[in-house]
């Protein structure tokens, strides 16, 4: 099950990868980017609804007293880590507000100690700053120009960091009375929610919607979005929150090999070493869950009964 599980979260995190092929198309088209993130999340919500409404209704039953889950992963992490992110992408750059977003799972390691009580192990710490250091070259941070920093950009940079983790810790502590489809549901609710009336969209009018639009709209609120997060929250069930955000750390390999194979970036040296660290820190975290599985096994079978649940 942990093998499973952790896959789900691998390919939960490469389908975010694939969003710049959808992100550009909409900017192209003449939308900001907090328009592209409330069709993203309103295009998720409609389609998940649609779906629950079909197969499952009893997936939109909740406890009113439970609400705050969602408001955790919706607004918390969703709404505040891309107005976080873009705020700093305008306040510096493109390649400072990628790296300071991917301190993401540094949070989660902390966030994880202190509410589900997750041990600092050697091995999440190697694996965790082999991930950071492949993200930072992947994303060619290096020349660093001190012209682009200032302390409000750093800040809000770190904020989407903290933001983008949110939704590991809030999405554990809701996966404990919820299923994924739930859990999924309500977080692009609430996020359409407080979006759609504050974004501008609305203003827009019906100007900007041709075919391209509705199509680019239709892929971007279902292939990154719905598929990934229902693959990563389902994986959340299995996996530590810990080593599930180092392993989401595989999205700007995907992001960085799309643009090579279908946007024609040339790859560097840089960029390919920080490939290969970003991938060997996500095996090495893998093979460590592996080994905790195997010894709950080995464990329990001296009393007659195997666990077949990985703890992280």
């Amino acid at each position: 099950m942990y093998r499973i599980a952790f896959l789900m979260i691998i390919l939960g995190a490469a389908l975010w990868g694939t969003i710049g092929l959808f992100v550009q198309g909409l900017y192209d088209l003449g939308f900001s980017p907090i328009e592209v993130v409330t069709i993203r999340v309103t295009v998720a919500f409609v389609a998940l609804m649609l779906y629950v409404l079909i197969k499952n209704k009893d997936a939109l039953i909740i406890k009113w007293r439970h609400l705050p889950f969602f408001l955790g992963t919706g607004i918390c992490s969703i709404v505040f880590f891309n107005w976080a992110y873009f705020t700093a992408i305008q306040e510096m750059n493109l390649s400072i507000a990628a790296v300071l977003l991917y301190t993401g799972p540094a949070f989660v390691t902390i966030l994880s100690r202190i509410f589900f009580k997750e041990l600092f192990t050697p091995q999440k710490m190697v694996a965790l700053f082999t991930t950071f250091l492949g993200c930072i070259l992947v994303i060619q941070l290096f020349p660093l120009n001190t012209a682009n920093l200032s302390l409000y950009g750093i800040l809000v940079g770190l904020g989407s960091g903290f933001g983008y983790a949110l939704y590991s810790i809030f999405g554990k502590v809701a996966l404990s009375s919820y299923s994924s489809l739930t859990t999924t549901t309500y977080t692009f609710l609430v996020a359409t929610v407080a979006l759609l009336p504050t974004s501008g969209l609305a203003g827009k009018g019906m100007a900007p919607w041709n075919m391209d639009a509705l199509w680019i709209s239709l892929g971007l609120g279902v292939i990154p979005t719905v598929f990934a997060y229902l693959l990563y929250t389902r994986g959340l069930h299995q996996v530590e929150s810990s080593k599930a955000s180092i392993a989401s750390t595989i999205e700007p390999v995907v992001a960085t090999l799309i643009g090579v194979f279908i946007f024609q970036d040339i790859l560097t040296t840089f960029q390919f070493l920080g490939i290969i660290f970003i991938l060997s820190g996500v095996m090495f975290i893998n093979m460590g869950g592996r080994r905790i599985l195997k010894k709950k096994k080995v464990t329990f079978e001296g009393n007659s009964v195997t666990n077949h649940r990985s703890t992280g």
